[in-house]
């Protein structure tokens, strides 16, 4: 059964069944949500695995899951970095569920993804796709926690949810600033403009579309500015496969129209502000280059996902940089 995200972050109660699936690209949703989860069960024993570490031993896991006392709190398993390879496991634990609940946490899945089909199309489970978030839900945040503050004029909203680039993370991390230092509730807009430092760039997105351009000093100049954090090198990743994606649609194409029509054709359509800059990308890639950046991003997975103790501020960097020396190849 699907439940529309906006109304689960109002009500988390809705989320009333023993199996649920939170996937999408928006990782602030789900940290969200997953808080809300835990709030509301406070008397509850939380049990945290990812999906890896219950196949490398099924049978530990389900010898937890079966174990169970009349004694023993309510147990509620959270479960990151689910995929297909999980939902054999589910469909035996389902009919066998009594107190437990197990919410499976995943990254984006597309609709041929047995796991999100299964989920969808089940009345006994609960599925959230978290979309990532446009400037008017950003905003609606921004309003709703800042509510009572004076100050917080047109241009001082405008001026946080772009700093955020979109992101809930961010945008939390930028809220909680502000909130710990206009103390007196009245936001000062030069004040606001040096605490939240718009002078640094911590737009990964700019970084993104600088390298897949080629622009190797702004690139460089942006490896040394941007904020990096490691928790989020798998979203980053998301974005830009996104954008090569898209950018072999566009390549294809444009075999038979022109590169400003194909812009328009796309669904979903490049939104005015970036067709200049992707239509420059669109200029630089080919089959060949999409094939081999493809390979480039697969491994960089691989690298992060099978070793825990590997730097990968340092891999998403050297990523940053063979794309864009990619973009300048012959």
């Amino acid at each position: 059964m699907i439940f529309k995200s906006y109304l689960v972050d109002q009500n988390i109660n809705l989320l009333d069944k023993k199996l649920c699936l939170l996937f999408g690209e928006n990782l602030g949703l789900k940290i969200e949500l997953k808080n809300k989860i835990i709030n509301k069960n406070k008397n509850a024993e939380f049990i945290r695995l990812t999906q890896d570490e219950i196949l490398k031993n099924e049978d530990n896991f389900f010898n937890e899951i079966y174990n169970i006392s009349l004694f023993e709190k309510q147990k509620i398993y959270l479960i990151d970095q689910t995929s297909d390879k999980i939902l054999n496991i589910i469909k035996e634990l389902q009919p066998k569920l009594d107190t437990q609940k197990i919410y499976l946490f995943s990254d984006v899945l597309d609709r041929r993804s047995k796991l999100r089909s299964y989920f969808e199309k089940s009345h006994d489970t609960a599925v959230v796709i978290c979309y990532a978030d446009n400037e008017l839900t950003i905003k609606k945040i921004v309003i709703e926690k800042l509510k009572g503050y004076g100050g917080l004029s047109p241009q001082n909203i405008i001026t946080i949810v772009n700093n955020s680039n979109l992101d809930r993370i961010k945008l939390n991390n930028e809220l909680n600033k502000i909130t710990t230092y206009f103390q007196n509730k009245i936001i000062d807009a030069k004040k606001l403009e040096i605490l939240l430092d718009l002078k640094v760039n911590n737009d990964f997105n700019i970084l993104k579309d600088q390298a897949l351009e080629g622009n190797k000093n702004i690139t460089n100049k942006l490896l040394s500015e941007t904020l990096i954090e490691s928790e989020k090198n798998i979203l980053y990743l998301n974005q830009i496969n996104q954008r090569i994606n898209k950018l072999s649609q566009i390549f294809e194409l444009t075999k038979t129209m022109t590169l400003d029509n194909a812009m328009n054709t796309i669904k979903p359509p490049i939104f005015w502000k970036e067709q200049q800059t992707f239509g420059n990308q669109a200029k630089k890639w080919t089959s060949s280059k999409i094939k081999e950046v493809l390979k480039k991003t697969y491994n960089f997975e691989l690298s992060i996902k099978t070793n825990s103790s590997i730097d990968k501020n340092v891999l998403i960097k050297k990523l940053m940089i063979d794309i864009c020396n990619l973009a300048n190849a012959s």
